[in-house]
């Protein structure tokens, strides 16, 4: 390995292919998981945070290395060199998967090896082809469709050192193969067309009038790459979810989704993470009814119902690593409980979860404004809108009242009728918006209003 590689996998420090050891306490498990996932590299003397140790370098210590390989079942060939006072172990993907060590099976899922058993492990390979969808290389992808800007941007923010040729930095982050063709990973998380390559890799999020999907209001498809989905996505709930207010002593007020954003981010990055690419015309699906949200995305659980929310296998563990370095992911299977803690303090009841061909999260929508613990009943509704209703100024009552007498009226009607600019209609709607007492329904043209009763 070059000096200039060696440093670079030091400052990206450990995920899907790389692992840091101080001594060999657990390599077994180590080596295993990557034989069993795609490869990786295994630095020995190199503290997690990537601080160099050192270690005595020798034969007696190679020796031993290999003979842990080749002790597991089947046994596994390695690499084995020396840089300085450290040891790098170069593990290949197995072709004779599953491996076993002494202590059992794993499999790498983004920077940790996890132990599944051997049930989870027969089914995992069992679906090997769909699995590594993102593994597989998309002939049809070249240079002239990769978005450099919006990978160097990503570099950035992963703070992942620029020190390697752009060739070199795309392979050591699965991006592309040895012969430097991109992969799908490469063509979801930065090509500057994604859909033209894999037109299921989209998010489709529908609003509904009602608790069927008998009449939509708004669609919306979003064909871009994997984080600025994820960003029109949360944009379009934030658009219409409700909103309130807190305020805490004299401090500036807080804006408050009526569902708690966390649970919502959680839901829609493990959509992304743990979709199947690989299933033609099945996307992701954000669905607000009057009642509930729904986001279900292609693929059911790969572990054990009862390992849900414990466990976590990821469909994507490339994408899923990629993401965690941009802390769009966070701690590996606890996301599930960060959305039911986030529930609970939000007093709203636990999410909903739904496991067939596809895996669905729902939701419960509290009623249309509720208090900083939770949802109130309707007559302590009705007693809170009457207080807001009295601290309005005169303009936001009287569109309030003109909006009820004609739902259809236009903003240049309202600022005639009211007898102020349109740019302040603008603001009093904002603000009796902010206040859950009204929303637009439709397009600005076409449209309709609604007072929140």
């Amino acid at each position: 390995m070059e000096k200039q590689e060696f440093y670079f996998i030091l400052s990206k420090g450990e995920d899907y292919k790389t692992e840091f050891k101080e001594n060999l306490s657990g390599i077994d498990k180590d080596i295993v998981s990557f034989s069993n996932a795609d490869g990786g590299t295994i630095l020995v003397g190199v503290s997690d945070t990537g601080k160099i140790r050192g270690i005595a370098v020798n034969n007696k210590l190679k020796a031993e290395i290999q003979s842990i390989a080749r002790n597991c079942d089947p046994e596994i060939h390695i690499g084995i060199s020396g840089f300085r006072n450290s040891l790098i172990v170069s593990v290949p993907e197995s072709v004779k998967k599953p491996h076993r060590c002494s202590s059992g099976f794993y499999l790498r899922i983004g920077p940790i090896s996890q132990k599944l058993n051997v049930e989870e492990i027969r089914q995992l390979f069992n679906r090997q082809g769909k699995l590594f969808f993102e593994d597989v290389v998309n002939r049809e992808f070249a240079i002239k469709d990769f978005n450099k800007t919006k990978f160097h941007d990503y570099l950035r923010k992963a703070k992942i050192s620029r020190t390697l040729a752009e060739s070199e930095l795309l392979r050591n982050l699965s991006l592309t193969n040895a012969q430097g063709q991109f992969k799908n990973s490469a063509v979801l998380l930065f090509g500057k067309n994604p859909n033209k390559f894999i037109p299921q890799g989209i998010v489709t999020c529908v609003l509904y009038k009602g608790k069927d999907k008998a009449f939509i209001i708004d669609r919306k498809d979003f064909t871009s790459d994997i984080t600025a989905n994820y960003n029109d996505t949360i944009s379009f709930l934030y658009k219409n979810l409700r909103l309130k207010y807190e305020i805490e002593g004299f401090g500036p007020r807080k804006e408050v989704l009526e569902i708690p954003e966390e649970a919502l981010k959680e839901a829609i990055v493990n959509a992304i993470c743990h979709r199947d690419y690989s299933e033609k015309g099945a996307v992701i699906q954000v669905d607000i009814f009057d009642d509930r949200v729904e986001i279900s995305n292609p693929g059911g659980l790969i572990i054990k119902e009862s390992d849900f929310g414990k466990k976590s296998v990821s469909r994507n563990p490339v994408i899923f690593g990629l993401l965690q370095r941009i802390e769009m992911v966070e701690h590996v299977g606890s996301g599930i409980s960060r959305i039911r803690n986030s529930l609970r303090e939000a007093g709203l009841p636990d999410p909903k979860f739904e496991f067939t061909t596809f895996f669905t999260v729902t939701f419960t929508r509290p009623d249309w404004l509720g208090s900083s613990k939770g949802a109130v009943g309707k007559s302590d509704q009705k007693r809170l809108v009457e207080r807001l209703v009295e601290r309005l100024v005169e303009s936001q009552k009287k569109i309030l009242e003109l909006v009820e007498s004609n739902p259809g009226i236009s903003k240049a009607e309202l600022a005639e009728k009211v007898g102020i600019s349109t740019t302040a209609i603008d603001k009093n709607i904002s603000r009796l918006k902010g206040l859950g007492l009204l929303r637009k329904i439709g397009p600005d043209k076409g449209g309709y209003w609604e007072i929140l009763k």
